[in-house]
């Protein structure tokens, strides 16, 4: 028997960053690197990365949800990057490393606005949660080589420095969720 696919849609930095972090879970079954919440019809790198678009960069991720929740994808995305910070990742700055959302349905909706909500009462972050709560409309996949950009490049110093940190986060923090492989 088939297993429903569903989708989330989420932009939380460098896709690079973001696309290493979720590609290691259990029931994600693909992770696409990509443009999404802007004016322009198929950007380039080029062109989101000058900040005009109003693309930020996003990763469309096909997921089992028979064995990863939505809401354990949110756990996820709050915890891999500052959900507080507006148009800024690190050193990442504009409009294009925003923090959202691009929810498909009122249920995604629903379920992060709730999670955001939980989040902001305990406290979780030291500053408000900002991230956008999108309608998700267009997802423009970006270059080819973009795609599996860490795994392909494991020795470029921005993999070292940047990516590699966040993916010994998620090892310490979800090792329970993460593929046999990994």
């Amino acid at each position: 028997m088939d297993t429903e696919k569903k989708y989330a849609t989420f932009a939380n930095g460098c896709f690079w960053c973001t696309e290493a972090v979720f590609t290691r879970l259990k029931g994600v079954l693909s992770v696409m690197p990509g443009y999404s919440g802007g004016h322009v019809q198929n950007p380039t790198y080029e062109q989101v990365s000058s900040g005009t678009t109003g693309h930020a960069e996003a990763l469309q991720i096909e997921y089992d949800p028979a064995v990863i929740s939505y809401e354990t994808l949110l756990s996820v995305f709050f915890a891999t990057h500052d959900p507080t910070t507006l148009n800024r990742q690190g050193n990442d700055t504009g409009e294009q490393y925003r923090s959202v959302i691009f929810y498909h349905d009122g249920e995604q909706h629903t379920t992060a606005e709730r999670i955001i909500d939980q989040l902001d009462a305990d406290h979780t972050f030291s500053a408000p949660i900002i991230t956008q709560l999108v309608q998700f409309e267009t997802f423009y996949p970006a270059e080819n080589y973009h795609r599996d950009y860490y795994a392909n490049n494991p020795n470029q110093p921005y993999c070292q420095f940047v990516i590699d940190p966040k993916v010994a986060k998620l090892r310490k923090k979800y090792a329970s969720l993460l593929k046999a492989d990994d």
